[in-house]
């Protein structure tokens, strides 16, 4: 991952022809719940210009925000009247799918999904209109047979998916150790074994994986297993950032109803604020929606170091997401493709600006 790799290089992305299989989501699995869960509206509070807002995202710590914002009920604060019926995803393609349909507004999503979601539509369906989450993605080995970064070589590193953000991480990561592999089967100077996170602790302690590149809370599952953090993706990336959620909507909804994007926005910019200020009670709030949606919370030693590694902000890291896109292009994943106009910032700038912050960057990928 070339920390050094200029801003410049983002902005001569050209044209894509998208592989209908990559650029998937994190790896959790393709089902998506309608939880029909709504917010309590407080009496007499007034409707904003819609009677509902219609918000999905992961049962997953990198969407937090999420998680924290509607459990706390910071959301609804912000949107009066306006209710907000939850939908849950396990996967981008599904959320992407709910929000070309219409079942959903706006989206906490990764980036791999986002572009995918973006160029399939020809830049029509979505735009990005704010940050979430960074970091919260480790190489996770197992120590007897992996003890140096040289030692990945000629072992089996599961990825969660071909072409996810995670797998094109890896790729990237491989390639710039001078490891050739061959995207599409995985086989090369290290096997990648394309592994749903949710089975990939059980394939660890089979043993038939020797580590993977994986995001939280899976990496922290495979920590409480025996593994060792080999490396943080994080360290990769300049200022040890890198886009790993952002905040979606469908432009048909920014247009109709921007009153109630920039009241999301307003929740997202202050449960961000909650959590940073109060770690300890955001983490219990983020675990107890957890439980709710899954059934199970996380235990201390697998939240814990999940919860420390991912930093949680409005910038959407524009940059960084055109880094990704290129990650994938040099792995011959996918076409060049043209990401000019995928971020919408204009609401987000205005709602921190009105707060006494500044605007955010696009990168040069913004609508303007």
């Amino acid at each position: 991952m070339s920390a050094a790799r200029p801003l410049a290089t983002l902005r001569t992305i050209a044209a894509i022809t998208a592989l209908p299989v990559l650029l998937t989501a994190c790896g959790y699995g393709s089902e998506s719940t309608d939880d029909g869960k709504k917010s309590a509206v407080a009496a007499g509070a007034e409707k904003l210009s819609t009677d509902e807002v219609k918000i999905g995202y992961f049962p997953n710590l990198t969407h937090a925000t999420a998680l924290v914002g509607v459990q706390e009920g910071l959301f609804q604060k912000e949107l009066g009247g306006t209710t907000i019926k939850t939908s849950t995803f396990n996967a981008g393609p599904s959320e992407i799918e709910a929000l070309n349909a219409g079942s959903i507004d706006i989206g906490w999503i990764g980036p791999s999904p986002a572009i995918n979601g973006y160029t399939k539509s020809n830049g029509r369906n979505l735009r990005i209109i704010g940050g979430s989450a960074s970091g919260g993605v480790k190489l996770v080995v197992n120590p007897k047979k992996i003890k140096s970064l040289k030692d990945v070589k000629g072992k089996r590193i599961a990825t969660p998916q071909l072409g996810n953000t995670q797998d094109v991480a890896f790729l990237n990561w491989a390639a710039e150790q001078g490891w050739k592999v061959d995207a599409q089967s995985g086989k090369g100077d290290v096997s990648v074994v394309r592994t749903d996170n949710k089975i990939t602790p059980d394939a660890y302690k089979s043993g038939s994986i020797d580590g993977a590149w994986v995001p939280e809370p899976t990496a922290s599952k495979l920590v409480a297993e025996g593994g060792r953090t080999l490396l943080d993706e994080s360290t990769l990336w300049p200022g040890k950032k890198f886009v790993i959620t952002n905040i979606i909507v469908s432009q048909k909804f920014l247009k109709e109803h921007p009153d109630v994007v920039e009241a999301v926005l307003r929740g997202s910019v202050k449960t961000n604020a909650w959590i940073n200020a109060n770690p300890d009670e955001a983490k219990a709030s983020a675990n107890k929606a957890l439980e709710e949606l899954s059934g199970k919370a996380l235990p201390s030693d697998v939240i814990d170091p999940a919860w420390k590694s991912i930093t949680f902000l409005d910038d959407p890291l524009a940059s960084t997401l055109g880094s990704e896109a290129e990650h994938a292009v040099a792995a011959g994943l996918l076409d060049k493709p043209d990401l000019k106009g995928i971020y919408d910032l204009a609401p987000l700038d205005k709602v921190l600006r009105a707060e006494g912050k500044d605007g955010l960057d696009a990168a040069g990928l913004g609508t303007e």
